[in-house]
């Protein structure tokens, strides 16, 4: 028998009064949401100013939109089409869990499109300030992911292995952990640092780029030690679902990167 830390018994209810019940899932979007508004409004207000405080309190509604709803609707046509064919009204069942980040961001692009072009801002401008604040939700709900015992990681000797309470008797990666770590921690830390720079600021669409291969690299190396959804598997040569939605989003940001380096800097920036 090799030696394993004890799954912490964590009960997924956060809160509970009466009939109503708080999980940390919900919990993780709404501190991620209020959390990253608050700190959008302050980004938001560095020149070259990307939207008032206002015009951020306005778009926060029509990003939480573009979350729950990108975020299912990515869930369902990504992970579980098949499913969801049978069963076409279980996809309004949000309540039953199932969330894709990579969705998620899909509806996100598509409120912040929709927002600036009726506001006359600068979608650019106002989505570099939006995508660093990203890693505190992104944190937070690995964190509940860790706290329900969901999405564990595969089976491993290393000696910080836990025995999830749904993945079997074998001792796993606690891959959620790495995740937030990588997702959350890192990627927040690289963001809050560029977005301080003047020069970094003056180039609209560096910051999404930045983030965009940021993110995509580290659920490339979180994916190697989190288990593959069972239903799903490895796609092909040893590639997840994770790792295959996150290529794509690594080559926009690439594109996103020369974009904003090959365009003249904004003199409000760096005066």
């Amino acid at each position: 028998m090799l030696p394993v830390i004890a799954f912490p018994a964590i009960d997924p209810v956060a809160l509970e009064i009466g009939p109503f019940q708080l999980r940390w899932y919900a919990l993780a979007y709404i501190g991620g949401i209020v959390l990253g508004w608050w700190l959008a409004r302050r980004l938001c207000a560095l020149p070259p100013a990307a939207a008032t405080r206002e015009e951020v309190d306005d778009a926060v509604t029509w990003i939480t939109l573009g979350i729950i709803l990108g975020g299912r609707l990515g869930y369902v046509l990504f992970y579980r089409p098949g499913y969801y064919i049978t069963a076409p009204w279980e996809a309004l069942y949000v309540w039953h869990g199932g969330m894709s980040f990579h969705g998620g961001m899909l509806g996100v692009v598509i409120a912040l499109l929709w927002f600036t072009r009726r506001r006359g801002l600068d979608p650019f401008l106002l989505a570099d300030r939006v995508v660093t604040v990203v890693p505190i939700g992104l944190f937070l709900g690995r964190l509940a992911n860790f706290a329900n015992g969901e999405l564990w990681g595969r089976v491993s000797d290393v000696p910080w292995a836990m025995v999830f309470p749904h993945g079997g008797p074998e001792p796993r990666h606690p891959s959620q952990l790495y995740q937030a770590f990588l997702e959350g921690i890192c990627l927040f830390t690289l963001l809050m640092v560029l977005v301080r720079i003047p020069a970094i600021r003056a180039r609209p669409g560096l910051l999404s780029g930045v983030f965009l291969v940021g993110y995509g690299v580290a659920r490339l190396v979180g994916e190697i030690f989190r288990q593959p959804d069972a239903h799903l598997g490895f796609l092909f040569a040893g590639i997840t679902m994770g790792q295959l939605l996150s290529l794509p989003m690594i080559a926009a940001g690439a594109w996103l990167i020369l974009r904003a380096r090959s365009r003249p800097a904004r003199s409000e920036a760096v005066g």
